[in-house]
Order: C-alpha cells, then sequence, then structure tokens
C-alpha cells in the first residue's frame, strides 16, 4: 500500500526525511559544515552529505546541536585553530546523532571539542567515545553527579581518584526522577561493569543489605567526565583537588 505522493523509486517512504531535512535553517546547516570544516577537513564533504542526504531530520538536528555546542566549548575556552582526526569526528557524529537527550548531547559535543588539537592527531578519545557510546540518559546524569559532588584527590604515585558517601536510594530516585528500583539497579550494575562507579576498589551499585548505592566515580569516570565537558589536558587540572589526608 503506498501513500500519496510516495514515489514509485521511494520503496520505504523516506522521502519525507529529505523533506523534513529541508526545514532545517540552511544558514544552520552550513554553520555547522563549517565548523568540521575547520577541524577536520577530510570528514567536511562527508558530513554535508551526512546532513543532505543519508540521515533523517531528527538525526541532522541532533548533530548540528552537537557541532555547535561543540564550537561554543572551544569558543569559551579561547581556543582556535584545532584539528580532530576523522575517525573521532565521524564517529562521534554518528553516534551522537541517534540521541535525542540534552545531557548526552552535551557530553557527545564536549567530546568533540576535547578531540580538537593543534597537530590533530590525538585518537585518545576512542576510549571515551566507545564508552560513551554505552551510555543512557539516565547514566549520564549518575556520572554528572558523582563528577560533581565528590571530593577528587591525589594518591602518593600521582593518580586521581574519587571520595563520595553511600547515597540513600531514595535521594537517588529524586536525582534520576524515577523510583523504579530494578531500572536503577540495572543501571548502576552496567556502570559498574563498565568500571566507571566504585571509586577505586570499583564496588559500584545498590548494597543489598544497607539499602544505599555507591556511585563514586572511579579515575576513568572521572577522566571521561572531563574529555566529555570539553577538557583535554590532565584531569587534575579540571578537578579541584583536594589534599589526601591517608
Amino acid at each position: 500500500m503506498t501513500t500519496e505522493g510516495q514515489g514509485k523509486g521511494d520503496l520505504f517512504g523516506l522521502a519525507a526525511y529529505g523533506e523534513a531535512l529541508n526545514t532545517l535553517a540552511k544558514g544552520t546547516v552550513d554553520g555547522a559544515g563549517a565548523f568540521l570544516n575547520k577541524i577536520c577537513l577530510p570528514a567536511a564533504e562527508e558530513f554535508g552529505l551526512l546532513l543532505r542526504d543519508k540521515v533523517s531530520g531528527w538525526r541532522a538536528k541532533n548533530a548540528i546541536e552537537i557541532t555547535q555546542k561543540a564550537e561554543q566549548i572551544l569558543t569559551d575556552q579561547d581556543i582556535s585553530d584545532v584539528h580532530a582526526h576523522p575517525r573521532l569526528v565521524m564517529k562521534i557524529i554518528s553516534e551522537g546523532s541517534w540521541t535525542n537527550d540534552e545531557k548526552v548531547k552535551s557530553f557527545w559535543a564536549g567530546l568533540l571539542a576535547s578531540s580538537c588539537t593543534k597537530d590533530g592527531n590525538d585518537e585518545s578519545n576512542v576510549i571515551f567515545l566507545n564508552i560513551l557510546s554505552q551510555i543512557t540518559s539516565l547514566q549520564a546524569t549518575i556520572i554528572e553527579y558523582g563528577c560533581t559532588n565528590c571530593s577528587v584527590k591525589n594518591s602518593k604515585h600521582g593518580f586521581i581518584y574519587a571520595d563520595l558517601k553511600p547515597i540513600e536510594i531514595d535521594k537517588l530516585f529524586e536525582i534520576l526522577q524515577t523510583d523504579d528500583l530494578h531500572r536503577v539497579d540495572r543501571e548502576l550494575d552496567h556502570l559498574n561493569s563498565l568500571q566507571l562507579i566504585g571509586g577505586m576498589d570499583r564496588g559500584g551499585g545498590i548494597g543489598l543489605d544497607t539499602g544505599s548505592a555507591n556511585i563514586t566515580p572511579t579515575p576513568l569516570s572521572l577522566q571521561l567526565y572531563a574529555r566529555c565537558k570539553g577538557y583535554h589536558e590532565s584531569p587534575e587540572h579540571f578537578f579541584t583537588i583536594e589534599k589526601d589526608q591517608t
């Protein structure tokens, strides 16, 4: 069964996506392409095709927002004349455009910004984009809460680590705006499997006997968060480091 206006060559009814994309302001699309052209010339043409021919209007809108946020981060940091590896740019745009959650999009934007360096050859964010691609919007909220409410310290060997008291379940429900205990438990278990919560011992999640949750960021989580906020340098300069009293 076909719908009115659907061409014979458009078997899946995808022409409407092209029409939706055309509703986006041309200047906005060109602006996103111009920014990517500056930081990653090899990927600029492919990104243009991604926006205009291959992606639905919904994904294109998300991709544009990510590039705009990344550009603003670099502007706020007064960083210019930097470049990102094409491998990173295209995967960030491809993966990030699938989310409509503002927090997760801001994480992808920060990762795009922190992928930009003077020579454009740094691929270190591959680690973090692979992790971010597995994170849900609820998990992003947990990471942000943990990283902004913990005490960050330096070990005697110079490694950063976090200190955060266990959080009561009711408080966690309030932060996450859900009282679905089993969902929260799954989300925490997944973060623990990614080694992003639990602190140095990586024993994150809900304690069966205590009724509280350990969401202490691991050192990997702290580094992920700093990169997702657009910071490329050492994470100990991103966080306020407290003196270790031990």
